[in-house]
C-alpha cells in the first residue's frame, strides 16, 4: 500500500513538473510570439482572430473560461483591447489581473507615436490617449514585446526561467536575420507616398520609410464623408499618391471608389497573424504586406 502511494505521488509530481504554462493573448500576433518564447512549456490561445479590427471585439463566455484558466495573460495596451477588461474581471482570475504576476503589458518600454497634445474629446474619433496602439506593426518591437512576455513567463514560472531565456535568444536571432531581410527588400519603397484606410501604419511606415499621405477616415474610426473622399482624391491626384492600404476585415467600398477616381493601386493587407489565408506567423504579415506593397509599385526589386 506505501509502494502504491508513493508512486502515486511521484506520478503527480511529475505531472505537476510537465503541466504547461497557461497563456492567454489579445492577439494573434501576441499568441505567435509567446510560443516562440514559450517553447512546448506553454500552451497558447488567442482572444481573437487575425481577421477582426481589435478595437471591436465581442466578449463572449467561452473567452472568460479561457481567462478563468490563464496562468499569464499577454495584452497590446495602449487602449486598444479594453474589450478584454470585462473578460478579466468575469473570470475573477487574480493571477492575471493588472500588476499580478501573470498581467503582461506587451506595450511596455516601446516608443509610441501620435501622443495627443490636445485635449482628447469624443469629436476627435478613435484616437489613444497614450499613443498609436498599432506598434507591433513596426517588426524592430518584436524584440521589446517578446521581453515582456519572457519577464512575465518567467515570474509564472521562475523554475523554467532558462528554458524561457534560450527561446527567448533563438527567437531574436531569426527577428535580427528577418529585419535585415526586410530593410532590404523595402528600399525601393522609401518616400513612396501610401494612403491607407485607417491610421494603422504609422509604426511601419516609419520604419520602412514610406511617407503616409492621408487616411479613407477622416478621423479614426469614422466612416469616410463624401467632402473627406473628394478633398482626398483632388490631394492624391495632384501629389501623385498612387497606392492605398487597407486591412482585410475594413469595408472596401470607400477605398475602391478612391482607387478608380485617381488610378491608385488597392492593396488589401493583413494587419495580424491570420489575417489573410497564407499569414499563419508574425513574420508572415511583413513578408505578406512587403510583397503587396512593392507590386503595387510596379514590381519587386
Amino acid at each position: 500500500m506505501r509502494s502504491l502511494f508513493l508512486a502515486l505521488a511521484c506520478l503527480l509530481a511529475s505531472s505537476t513538473a510537465w503541466a504547461k504554462l497557461q497563456v492567454v493573448t489579445t492577439t494573434t500576433d501576441l499568441k505567435w510570439l509567446a510560443e516562440q518564447v514559450g517553447g512546448d512549456l506553454v500552451e497558447v490561445e488567442s482572444l481573437s482572430s487575425g481577421g477582426q479590427d481589435l478595437h471591436f471585439v465581442e466578449p463572449r463566455p467561452s473567452m472568460v473560461m479561457k481567462v478563468k484558466r490563464a496562468d499569464v495573460l499577454v495584452r497590446i495596451g495602449l487602449d486598444l483591447d479594453m474589450w478584454a477588461d470585462s473578460l478579466v474581471s468575469a473570470s475573477r482570475n487574480k493571477k492575471v489581473v493588472y500588476g499580478a504576476p501573470g498581467y503582461v503589458d506587451a506595450s511596455v518600454g516601446v516608443e509610441r507615436l501620435q501622443i495627443p497634445t490636445d485635449k482628447v474629446d469624443a469629436g476627435m474619433g478613435d484616437l489613444h490617449v497614450f499613443g498609436n496602439p498599432h506598434y507591433w506593426l513596426d517588426p524592430s518591437n518584436a524584440s521589446i514585446i517578446a521581453d515582456n512576455i519572457l519577464e512575465g513567463l518567467v515570474r509564472a514560472e521562475p523554475a523554467k526561467e532558462a528554458a524561457f531565456k534560450e527561446n527567448y535568444w533563438k527567437l531574436l536571432r531569426a527577428l535580427t536575420e528577418k529585419l535585415k531581410e526586410w530593410e532590404k527588400k523595402a528600399a525601393p519603397l522609401k518616400g513612396v507616398k501610401v494612403v491607407t484606410y485607417h491610421n494603422s501604419w504609422v509604426y511601419f511606415a516609419k520604419r520602412f520609410g514610406l511617407e503616409l499621405f492621408g487616411n479613407i477616415e477622416p478621423k479614426p474610426g469614422l466612416p469616410p464623408s463624401p467632402s473627406h473622399v473628394n478633398k482626398l482624391i483632388a490631394m492624391m491626384k495632384e501629389k501623385g499618391a498612387g497606392i492605398i492600404m487597407a486591412e482585410s476585415y475594413f469595408p472596401l467600398k470607400g477605398a475602391r471608389m478612391v482607387a478608380d477616381k485617381t488610378g491608385a493601386r488597392l492593396v488589401v493587407v493583413p494587419s495580424s497573424a491570420g489575417g489573410l489565408p497564407g499569414v499563419r506567423t508574425y513574420f508572415d504579415v511583413f513578408d505578406q504586406v512587403l510583397d503587396a506593397l512593392l507590386d503595387a509599385r510596379g514590381g519587386k526589386p
